[in-house]
């Protein structure tokens, strides 16, 4: 109990001041103070029907306001001169160079008789106290959220080849129910670098959250907006692939993720302190050290807690996440692009062309684009797929994308017209495998076999046949002769060898003539 309910309670049983004073071990003056005002609350005007019953029902906070009320700093004349020029004092505490000592030495300059600098001090904190925003403590839940920041400082290594020290960006998250931390090095804040990391979170976790919180850096919104920021497109793909949703911290608003916040502090002693006397020659080694400093802290008991952060994570939190997909993200890229009169499209990521179907030739399709596969939509339906690959001026081309006259030209093959000739007759496929016999070069095959076919979609077949079998008959290979023996219906005549020798004369020119043409001079 409160002395100053013993000392009404004493009052009460007709104590008088030294009893009062000797029992409470307190000098006579403070208790003919304290009964002074105990007297004036039971008397005084604004008393109303107070008495000794609802002073000692009173907690002890309430009645020792009642019997110090205090002495206001605002009635003192001093105050008003201060209070004239606190925003004076806010305003220049914020400029270079600008400490509460220079603005006490030019307030006691102006105002002599003003505040010390101890009660200055105190004014100016309980003015900057009161004009603070209360904070609020956010309840977590398991395997909800992920917050993602990147260190404000770099951490290096050194290039073996060169000497030269790269300077690299440390990544950092962390599970705000548990606490656990993961944090890695990368090259850079890029698109490219930062899912990276994040898939490597999510490896080191075993699962996904249901929330990502970042930061507002580029490789994560295009806008930024306090109600619907613009998520950078790559990043909605990284979260449709592992189930997850987007949600960023405000503009200039760390106190959304102040947890990873005061990761990245911790991780300044607990990491960079520790790797400040070491050398690192490639990102591998580098993030083999941190990967060790980190599980250190999450390994180290938390203050005020009878655990650690991997104990909590573990215990509570990783059953809860989500599983992760069988693939790997891979980051996709997208374009559109007009396809050619050739059927196909260029890529100048590649500098390759990769076919469409030859009936959207003048059309613009959208093209979306991976690290091994391409593909392209044309109205939301896709037309192509492709697998990537970077020799350069090449062309890909799926069969089924070309017009039947162009596929007709790339399926020409040998066996390609053996194949059709068999299904008219058999007198024109023997035909046609004497033709590949002969030494000619295929393209004029080809074009042998093209006449053949289109005469027999012309002729009767029993024509054909005929005329076939007469010019295998006659050792002769054209596509004119057995033209020529259809249209003059001669068929069913033989073609006689007209080759008719020449008589023996004695007209000769012999090796003495040759000899003699030699041995003339001009």
């Amino acid at each position: 109990m409160s002395q100053i309910k013993q000392l009404i309670i004493l009052k009460k049983q007709g104590k008088g001041i030294k009893t009062i004073a000797r029992i409470l071990d307190i000098s006579k003056n403070t208790v003919k103070t304290y009964l002074f005002k105990l007297d004036k609350l039971l008397t005084g005007k604004r008393s109303g029907k107070t008495t000794l019953e609802m002073l000692l029902g009173l907690d002890e906070p309430e009645l020792y306001t009642l019997f110090h009320p205090g002495n206001p700093s605002y009635k003192d004349s001093r105050y008003d001169h201060f209070k004239s020029n606190l925003d004076y004092y806010k305003k220049e505490l914020r400029r270079t160079g600008v400490t509460r000592t220079v603005l006490w030495e030019e307030y006691r300059q102006s105002n002599p008789e003003g505040y010390s600098y101890s009660q200055f001090c105190f004014h100016l904190d309980q003015q900057q106290t009161a004009a603070v925003k209360p904070s609020m403590v956010l309840e977590h839940k398991p395997a909800e959220k992920l917050y993602i920041d990147f260190a404000g400082k770099t951490i290096p290594y050194i290039d073996r080849d060169t000497g030269e020290v790269i300077e690299c960006q440390l990544f950092v998250a962390c599970l705000p129910y548990s606490d656990y931390a993961f944090a890695m090095a990368v090259p850079s804040q890029g698109t490219s670098d930062f899912l990276f990391a994040l898939s490597r979170c999510f490896e080191d976790l075993g699962g996904v959250p249901q929330l990502l919180v970042p930061d507002n850096l580029k490789a994560a919104v295009v806008r930024a907006d306090r109600y619907e920021p613009d998520i950078n497109q790559a990043l909605e793909d990284f979260a449709n692939h592992y189930g997850t949703a987007v949600l960023p911290a405000r503009v200039r608003k760390p106190q959304d993720k102040a947890l990873v916040e005061n990761q990245v502090k911790i991780l300044y002693p607990r990491v960079y302190a520790k790797l400040r006397n070491m050398q690192f020659f490639d990102l591998v080694s580098l993030n083999q050290a941190i990967r060790m400093r980190v599980r250190a802290h999450n390994q180290t008991r938390m203050q005020k807690k009878p655990y650690c952060r991997e104990e909590k994570f573990l215990a509570e939190e990783k059953t809860l996440l989500t599983a992760l997909p069988e693939e790997r993200f891979e980051l996709r890229n997208y374009t559109v692009l007009t396809v050619a009169k050739n059927n196909h499209i260029y890529l100048s990521a590649d500098k390759r062309y990769y076919s469409v179907p030859h009936t959207l030739i003048g059309c613009k399709v959208k093209v979306v684009y991976t690290r091994s596969m391409l593909y392209a939509y044309h109205e939301g339906r896709k037309v192509a797929v492709h697998s990537r690959t970077f020799k350069e001026g090449i062309y890909s081309t799926v069969e089924e994308h070309l017009c039947s006259h162009h596929r007709h030209y790339k399926d020409r093959s040998p066996d390609y017209y053996r194949n059709l000739s068999a299904r008219i007759s058999k007198a024109l496929y023997e035909y046609v495998c004497l033709l590949f016999e002969q030494k000619r070069y295929p393209e004029q095959v080809y074009r042998t076999c093209d006449g053949l076919l289109a005469l027999a979609r012309k002729s009767d077949t029993e024509a054909l046949d005929k005329a076939c079998r007469t010019a295998m008959e006659n050792g002769v290979f054209s596509y004119k002769f057995v033209k020529n023996i259809i249209e003059n219906r001669m068929e069913d005549e033989s073609v006689r060898d007209n080759d008719i020798s020449l008589p023996k004369h004695d007209n000769l020119r012999g090796r003495s003539y040759y000899g003699n043409q030699q041995s003339i001079k001009f």
